[in-house]
């Protein structure tokens, strides 16, 4: 708006002295007209001065103003990051101005983001690190005393269990890892169709059915034989089955897990429920993140990976979940799928 007034008042300073000068020679003339070639030139040459005077002026200014938003740039360049060009009034080279400031924040925003991303790798390799030197480290003790007991057909059998077990553990970090790397970078295409969540929580449960039974607890499905959601079963399998392995991991003998589902007017509702030991109110906001342990879990296997993946496949699928426990009462998680309608 400043800008704009500014522009005005110069036209109005041109628009007065094209205006004075002559109205005041004219007078002269009226009184003395033997003097008209004098007053003529007079006139025309204070008209000229005035009006070349009024263009320096406001050229000057508007040079200046370059010169603030160039030393703006230079500030920014040399990574001043709080140089910013004044763009608070109207007119082409303020919006010249404030499209270099759009520019700024769009760089800005981006080396942020570069930043982010750096540091999440430096923190996940360290993370990874981390989880692998404990593997490694107990197949190393066990493999010394398989090598010291080779006699010993119990040891050996014994401490070769435990090192599958450590194996297993590895190429579960290095596929949970894989899958989340491919999610990140969206180098993964869900294969949508339709399925029935019937027979796709059925599969679940029979891929979790000796365990379950192993450890003397129940993996219950509730729902409607019909029902049906759009979905890429592989990865959905994959994202379910997860809570229920996370369910079993904080379980007791006797406890039951509930897997049911549920459709809405507008969304598919799915339900992994169980009667475990809950999960402590101040891990709740923090479940859901990468290599995430707490101090207050006994589970001494976990990678903490599990339940991040499962929330990227389910937001893959435009879907959402959430989680609400009660310690000594066990844990729920609440899937949302939204059903597209014309």
């Amino acid at each position: 708006m400043k800008s704009l007034i500014e522009t005005k008042v110069f036209f109005l300073e041109i628009l007065t002295c094209a205006t004075v000068f002559p109205v005041l020679a004219a007078v002269l003339l009226f009184h003395y007209p033997e003097h008209a070639v004098l007053f003529l030139l007079t006139s025309s040459l204070c008209v000229a001065v005035t009006v070349l005077a009024c263009c320096y002026r406001y050229l000057r200014m508007r040079d200046q103003k370059l010169e603030d938003a160039a030393s703006c740039i230079a500030e920014y360049i040399l990574d001043n990051r709080k140089g910013g060009i004044e763009c608070d009034e109207e007119g082409a080279m303020y919006h010249l101005f404030h499209e270099v400031n759009s520019l700024v924040t769009i760089a800005d925003a981006r080396a942020d983001s570069e930043r982010r991303g750096k540091e999440f790798l430096r923190n996940t390799i360290s993370d990874i690190s981390h989880q692998l030197k404990t593997p490694i480290a107990a197949l190393n003790i066990y493999n010394g005393i398989i090598a010291q007991e080779a006699e010993d057909t119990a040891t050996v059998q014994e401490f070769a269990s435990l090192s599958e077990q450590e194996l297993d553990r590895i190429e579960s970090l290095v596929q949970n890892l894989l899958k989340m790397a491919r999610l990140d970078v969206g180098a993964i295409t869900l294969e949508q169709s339709t399925e029935n969540l019937s027979d796709l929580f059925g599969n679940i449960r029979k891929q979790y059915a000796f365990r379950a039974e192993r450890e003397g607890k129940e993996i219950d499905l509730k729902g409607e034989e019909e029902a049906v959601l759009l979905c890429d079963r592989v990865w959905l399998t994959e994202a379910i089955g997860n809570l229920v392995k996370n369910a079993l991991d904080h379980t007791n003998q006797g406890d039951h897990i509930l897997l049911c589902w549920q459709q809405f007017p507008c969304l598919m509702q799915i339900i992994v429920e169980d009667t475990g030991n809950g999960i402590h109110p101040e891990d709740l906001y923090h479940i859901f993140k990468r290599f995430y342990r707490s101090r207050f879990s006994k589970d001494t296997q976990g990678v903490g990976l599990g339940l991040s993946l499962a929330k990227s496949i389910i937001e893959a699928h435009q879907g959402s979940i959430e989680v609400h426990s009660y310690l000594g009462r066990g844990t729920t998680f609440t899937i949302n799928f939204p059903i597209m309608t014309k």
